[in-house]
């Protein structure tokens, strides 16, 4: 500012020496000498001493006189210790280990089907049926030559203990009996083979066939598809650098946009693989899902708390500005008067943790600091200013 009055004076000067005066110092610029030059320059800057001389002598008796001051304007917050959560934002899909398609394990005709999409299953119930191709009344002659040689067995067992009759007799009598016990268990776990059951409790998601189609083993035969909506978890990858903070147990923040849904839960389970295509490691977190809208593959935004400060400083990231060095500071507020009036002072800080608008300052502003908030880029340190509101 004091520049700027000096210009103008200089300006009025020169204006008032008239024509011939301009004329001169355009005469000593064009004649190209230079001691004409520097002594033209010294005659001006002894002007200018001069009139500062006088100007700070004038502002000084204004600022004694004035009674009303014009001092910039600013509000302040009082620097306080909080608790400060910083969170790790991520985005996830809901899954659930059981989610499975179900094949026939032998080939035939769909008999029958027990159950309809959208039903509730218990593991183990019957959802199908296949023709068995005759393997029931197959059992049944084998079940039928299974207790004659069971039988015989018996009774030449009763006679081998009465030491009666020849050991090979005996012998081919219990080879017989256990040969058809083979045989029957094995015709039995074919036949338990036409029966399609649930692998576990869930719900029935689809059914892809109907009753009368062909089927067999293999992919593209599938008939169900089956899920537990009750065990789902939401599947995210995490950058390496945050492996030490994100643990087993830790709570996390999820919401669901299109459900308009938000409920805190845990990290259930920590990968151990580091991705080197991503530099990333994956994390399950349980979905609690009581009422069944959380379907899979639905999209998660997820918020890990990967860092707590007990007593942690936290400011408005607008406040803070840089030097030419790279150093962040704020403006503070020293030794308010009852008018609220103060002297403001530039403070470098070290920040630390983001999170919103404000941000954590590690160093540089103690505990009761007044922080200049409105106004902080209009000021400069040694400024005396006018608090308006804290």
């Amino acid at each position: 500012m004091r520049k700027i009055y000096s210009l103008l004076l200089v300006t009025i000067i020169l204006s008032s020496c008239g024509d011939k005066k301009v004329k001169s110092l355009e005469a000593v610029i064009a004649s190209q000498n230079l001691e004409q030059i520097r002594a033209k320059k010294t005659e001006f800057e002894k002007s200018v001493r001069e009139i500062n001389i006088q100007l700070d002598s004038l502002n000084a008796a204004i600022s004694k006189l004035d009674t009303v001051k014009k001092l910039p304007l600013v509000t302040t917050f009082l620097a306080k210790q909080s608790v400060f959560n910083h969170y790790l934002e991520l985005q996830g899909n809901v899954t659930t280990k059981q989610n499975v398609l179900v094949y026939p394990e032998m080939p035939g005709i769909i008999e029958s089907i027990s159950v309809k999409e959208g039903q509730s299953v218990k593991k183990g119930q019957i959802l199908a049926k296949i023709d068995d191709g005759g393997l029931s009344q197959q059992l049944a002659q084998v079940e039928t030559q299974l207790a004659l040689a069971k039988t015989s067995f018996e009774r030449q067992k009763r006679l081998w203990d009465q030491k009666i009759g020849s050991e090979m007799q005996f012998l081919q009598a219990k080879s017989s009996y256990v040969s058809q016990t083979k045989v029957v268990e094995q015709i039995k776990s074919q036949l338990s083979k036409a029966v399609i059951t649930a692998p576990f409790s869930g719900v029935i998601d689809d059914v892809f066939k109907e009753q009368g189609t062909v089927v067999s083993p293999g992919m593209g035969s599938e008939v169900f598809r089956i899920i537990n909506l009750t065990n789902m978890y939401i599947e995210a990858e995490v950058p390496e650098s945050y492996i030490k903070n994100v643990t087993k147990g830790k709570r996390t923040e999820v919401y669901f946009p299109v459900l308009g849904k938000t409920f805190e839960t845990t990290i259930r389970q920590v990968g151990n693989f580091i991705n080197p295509n991503n530099r990333s490691f994956k994390v399950e977190i349980g979905v609690p899902n009581k009422n069944g809208s959380i379907k899979p593959n639905l999209t998660a935004k997820i918020k890990l708390n990967d860092y707590t400060s007990n007593e942690a400083f936290l400011i408005p990231q607008s406040i803070i500005s840089e030097n030419a060095e790279g150093q962040q500071y704020v403006y503070i507020v020293n030794n308010s008067n009852a008018k609220n009036e103060g002297v403001a002072e530039r403070v470098i800080i070290e920040t630390g943790k983001t999170q919103g608008d404000v941000i954590e300052v590690l160093s540089g502003v103690k505990k009761g600091a007044q922080i200049i908030k409105e106004g902080a880029r209009s000021v400069r340190s040694g400024q005396t200013v006018k608090v308006i509101k804290y």
